[in-house]
């Protein structure tokens, strides 16, 4: 094995939000040296790393000259340049997940048709050009209303998706390839987060269910465990592993799934990397998502996914009408309350919506844990001074 403590191995992250600052604790924890990439001067990941460079994610010197200065490559966001890594990989150097995984991955027009080929259980969908395409599917009755609209690239924190109930809501819609997928009724979206080293040691975490805000069309709260049937639970994480097996993924993979009205699991999307879904194992697990993904993809020994204990967690989002330098008011008083622990990303400008942080709640009862999650969402808010 390879020394990666207190050593002159390097570990390249590309992409400097909360994700990329969280994983960097647990670098910080084994003494693993980092450099960090991101296009924003402000990124959240600028205070915890060795070496950080500000660039264009999306720009092929930019990415493959950073990669050559490190040993092993992941990324925290999946808007990255797809052939750099390849070119990378193709002189030797080790990126986790592949480009190949992320190719499969980073065009959910690309995704949809993959689960479609590997019989992987999902929504009846169609690949659009554009939405002038869709509109005039739309118009010979090929598509049928109402259905959800995704953007094939681009979508994140609640833009990228909607659900289109008459014509006049494609107005708004942004440009450029998309999906119009058969709305399907659920009881409850869930997530499993997998992880696979190099040496094909996978394991799965608990199934998550998510409490989705009705407006902003983000999670509100990740409850783990899930409030569902222990079958649906195991078919669940059978299902996780086999799109993980299918992708060939290394490091992380949150699967997003609905549980139909018959408790059939279908697959939503996936994300190669640490995920929302994963923040409450900060505390509320034996072995946190973000140290998982260092175990992972440097091929250490997988830690134990089991919860020690109940979580909730609950993203601290800008509240609306409010934008500007940011302030989180009472948060001293959630602080007071048994088992609460907040997580501040370092975003110094909040606006309305964005994720600014997130809060965990942990109990041995999941309903007490939910009830204080309520009375956290009720109390703190995160506005412009």
């Amino acid at each position: 094995m390879a020394n990666y403590f207190s050593s002159n191995f390097t570990l390249g992250i590309l992409g400097g939000g909360q994700l990329g600052k969280m994983m960097l604790y647990e670098t910080r924890k084994f003494d693993i040296t980092t450099h960090v990439l991101d296009p924003s001067a402000e990124a959240p990941s600028r205070i915890s790393c060795d070496y950080f460079e500000q660039g264009n994610l999306m720009d092929y010197d930019t990415v493959y000259n950073f990669g050559k200065k490190v040993d092993i490559l992941t990324f925290e966001i999946e808007g990255v340049n797809i052939e750099a890594l390849a070119k990378l990989e193709s002189e030797g150097k080790k990126v986790y997940p592949s480009s190949g995984t992320l190719k499969n991955i980073q065009d959910k027009g690309v995704q949809k048709n993959f689960y479609k080929q590997h019989k992987i259980p999902t929504a009846p969908f169609l690949v659009f050009k554009d939405k002038f395409d869709l509109t005039e599917a739309i118009v010979r009755k090929e598509v049928t209303l109402p259905f959800v609209w995704k953007s094939c690239t681009g979508g994140y924190d609640g833009t990228g998706v909607s659900v289109i109930r008459n014509e006049g809501d494609m107005i708004p819609l942004t440009e450029g390839s998309c999906i119009a997928e058969k709305l399907i009724p659920f009881k409850n979206e869930l997530a499993v987060i997998v992880v696979r080293n190099p040496s094909g040691e996978a394991k799965t975490y608990p199934v998550v269910e998510m409490e989705f805000h009705p407006e902003a069309n983000q999670v509100e709260y990740v409850i783990c465990p899930a409030r569902i049937d222990e079958n649906v639970a195991i078919k669940a994480r059978e299902i996780a592993v086999k799109v993980s097996e299918a992708f060939k993924h290394v490091g992380l993979l949150a699967v997003e799934m609905f549980q139909t009205e018959d408790d059939e699991i279908i697959v939503n999307e996936v994300a190669p990397r640490p995920h929302n879904s994963g923040h409450y194992s900060i505390e509320a697990s034996y072995t946190n998502q973000f140290e998982q993904q260092i175990r992972a993809i440097l091929d250490l020994p997988l830690g134990n996914t089991d919860s020690k204990v109940g979580g909730i967690m609950v993203n601290l989002v800008g509240a609306e009408g409010h934008t500007g330098e940011v302030m989180y008011k009472n948060i001293e008083k959630i602080m007071a309350m048994d088992g609460v622990t907040p997580h501040i990303y370092g975003k110094k400008q909040t606006r309305p919506f964005r994720k600014m942080g997130h809060v965990t709640i942990v109990n041995e009862d999941i309903d007490k844990a939910r009830e204080i999650a309520q009375e956290v969402k009720n109390s703190i808010k995160v506005i412009s001074k």
